[in-house]
Order: structure tokens, then C-alpha cells, then sequence
């Protein structure tokens, strides 16, 4: 179980996070959603090591991860898909994979490589390929695998429908749910295409303004249109 107690983040003067609690159980999505500046990367950010806290608590499994270091919360099992879709356009498919594991085992990156290609086949199919021949979708899901080499129990995946046909989004969102509930993975999804991330969440967060203004099943959420009014813009 990852936690987070009253999370607030500052740049400057800008606040970008305001006493922020949720928490992302095993084996299913939760969602986290909101206009532009809402405050959504800087969670992920944060949550990944990579921005520092001015006050709240963040913890895995009962122990305090508040302020480490990326590299030492990927190694006890959070794993960050950034927005973007950062991979490595001079290296193979393969060998984007193998870097996310590089850590690891040679049983580990091994196990963790097969599995990938089981989830997602067109990987396989294109190992030897560079990454920058693949398509967007195909980029999202290389993406996606090589945080999966790390092998997480939390993947936090930070707007991974931006630049995307709303098909290949359904797909790749569909996935991520099924993985989840087969496996036991924690999942965090932080997204501005709310109708699509609330399908397939089971929790859904609003944020605005750095401040969660409300949270509940993702189905009620999804219902309420006095809310996507007002913050969601649809």
C-alpha cells in the first residue's frame, strides 16, 4: 500500500500541492484527475523522489519514503512512466527494456523481459528495432514495460494518453487495469482524459489547483456532471 498524508509542494512561491491525502491499494487503478496545473505531475514527481516535500508523509508498506532518492524508490518498488513517453530513440526495443533492469538479476531482467513481451507482443516482434521506429502507441507501451523491468509493485503512470488516438488509449488503459487486477499491482494513473481513466479506475481523485476537491468510486465521479463542470471542463 502506498500512502500519502498531507503532501505539500512548493516552487517558490508557487503553490503546486496543498495538504494532499490518498491512498493506492494493490490490484487496482487509481485515478487521479484534473485540468492542466492542477498539480497532477507534481504529485508523480514527488511520489518518484524526484521533487522534495515542504511538509507531509509518504509511505510503502508501513515504511516512511518521504524525501528518498528516485533511485532508491525504484529499488524498493515504485516505478514512475513519465509523461512523455521517455524512451531512448538510439537504442533497440530490447535494449530500452534491459536499461529499466539494469539493477536487477540476470534471472530478474530475464523473468521481467518475457513478461513484457507477453503483455505487450508488438515489443517482441520489434526487440532488434530502434525505439525510434515505433508509433506513439508503441512508444507508450515500451515506456510502460521498461518500468515494468524494474518489477514494481507501484507503477505511477503520468498522462500516458497525451499525443495519443483515443483507440490506442482505450487499449493501452485497458491493459494497465487488467495487469493490475491480475497481478496486484498498485496503480496511480494521473490523467486529463478523465472519461477514459475513470473506466477503467476503481478510485477516482479530483485534483484542482493542488488541492483534492473530491474523491470517491471512480463510476460516481464519472456521473457527477456538477463536477466535471466545474473541473474537468466537459
Amino acid at each position: 500500500m502506498l500512502t500519502i498524508e498531507d503532501l505539500s509542494v512548493s516552487y517558490g512561491a508557487v503553490q503546486a500541492l496543498k495538504g494532499v491525502s490518498l491512498e493506492v491499494p494493490p490490484g487496482r487503478v487509481t485515478a487521479v484527475i484534473g485540468a492542466n496545473g492542477a498539480g497532477k505531475s507534481t504529485l508523480m514527481r514527488t511520489l518518484a523522489g524526484l521533487e522534495k516535500p515542504q511538509s507531509g508523509r509518504v509511505t510503502f508498506n508501513d515504511t516512511d519514503i518521504t524525501g528518498r532518492k528516485p533511485e532508491d524508490v525504484v529499488r524498493m518498488g515504485i516505478a514512475l512512466v513519465p509523461e512523455g513517453r521517455s524512451t531512448i530513440p538510439d537504442l533497440t526495443v530490447e535494449e530500452n527494456l534491459k536499461l529499466g533492469g539494469m539493477w536487477r538479476t540476470h534471472a530478474q531482467r530475464n523473468t521481467s523481459l518475457t513478461r513484457a513481451y507477453t503483455l505487450f507482443p508488438v515489443l517482441g516482434e520489434r526487440r532488434s528495432l530502434g525505439a525510434d521506429t515505433l508509433s506513439g502507441g508503441e512508444r507508450q507501451q515500451l515506456a510502460i514495460g521498461r518500468a515494468l523491468m524494474t518489477g514494481p509493485q507501484v507503477l505511477l503512470l503520468d498522462e500516458p494518453s497525451l499525443g495519443l488516438a483515443p483507440l490506442i488509449v482505450t487499449q493501452i488503459l485497458e491493459l494497465v487495469g487488467t495487469m493490475a487486477k491480475d497481478s496486484g499491482l498498485a496503480v496511480l494513473l494521473v490523467e486529463q482524459n478523465a472519461t477514459t481513466a475513470l473506466r477503467v479506475a476503481k478510485t477516482g481523485i479530483v485534483l484542482n489547483l493542488g488541492e483534492i476537491v473530491k474523491s470517491g468510486p471512480a463510476q460516481e465521479i464519472a456521473q457527477d456532471e456538477e463536477l466535471r463542470h466545474a473541473y474537468l471542463g466537459y
